[in-house]
């Protein structure tokens, strides 16, 4: 019985998902992977519901009726981890912008003082691929603007790429976070920092997506700026 279970999110994932479940099934490190799909037109699900026939007991779907936003998804997929009895518990993307090797790290890292690990761009060993300058500096300096509003010691602040050990999510009141999209990754961190919990960041190279189309938009960009102030005056509380 895999102690590590991956969340992937998808919306029209198609050129993508059979690749990412073979990649993570293929791992020297046993996983359970999760895909949470939000209705996706393109088929999405039905690849996977393919795949579980190959990979019973190990792969799972949860499907959602309609496009939901990226924070509820992975809440809900939290709410199914925590149901069963793994001790890690993983977000990632499908586009392989996160690759899927570094699962291996991001584990070691809660496994050696971490409670929540973070893949990084922008610690030292960090990078990005494929990316125009353009977007490296606006991402870049969205985590400074982060750490100076919020107080918190993480240069990746809007990073999807993350392993929590259970303990973590027990403690957090999935109620009480409110934002779905770059927000919501900046709000777990920082409500993980604020409950006390050590957050560690592992440097990753981040590729861009060179299959299916980028869920990016100005009204995430917009959501994470003026969320970041609100949250500097959320009081934060465990469950």
């Amino acid at each position: 019985m895999a102690d590590s279970l991956v969340i992937i999110p998808t919306y029209n994932e198609k050129e993508n998902i059979e690749r990412m479940v073979r990649a993570v099934f293929a791992l020297p490190s046993p996983f359970h992977l999760l895909v949470i799909d939000d209705g996706s037109p393109d088929g999405t699900a039905d690849i996977v519901k393919l795949l579980m026939q190959e990979f019973s007991g190990k792969l799972f779907l949860e499907e959602r009726k309609g496009k939901l936003g990226l924070g509820t998804a992975y809440i809900h997929g939290f709410k199914w981890a925590l149901q069963g009895t793994y001790k890690f518990i993983f977000e990632m993307d499908c586009d392989f912008s996160h690759n899927p090797n570094d699962l291996i790290r991001l584990k070691e890292a809660c496994l050696h003082g971490a409670d929540v690990s973070v893949g990084s761009r922008y610690v030292k060993g960090g990078s990005v691929i494929n990316w125009p300058m353009g977007r490296i500096l606006m991402s870049y300096f969205a985590s400074v603007y982060v750490r100076c509003v919020l107080w918190i010691n993480i240069k990746d602040t809007t990073a999807g790429f993350k392993c929590y050990k259970r303990e973590v999510l027990e403690k957090i009141d999935f109620n009480a976070i409110h934002f779905v999209g770059y927000a919501f990754q900046i709000e777990m961190k920082y409500t993980a920092s604020k409950l006390g919990f050590k957050i560690i960041e592992v440097p990753i190279a981040f590729t861009d997506r060179t299959e299916g189309v980028s869920k990016m938009s100005k009204g995430i960009f917009k959501e994470a700026f003026w969320g970041v102030l609100q949250m500097r005056f959320k009081k934060i509380k465990s469950k």
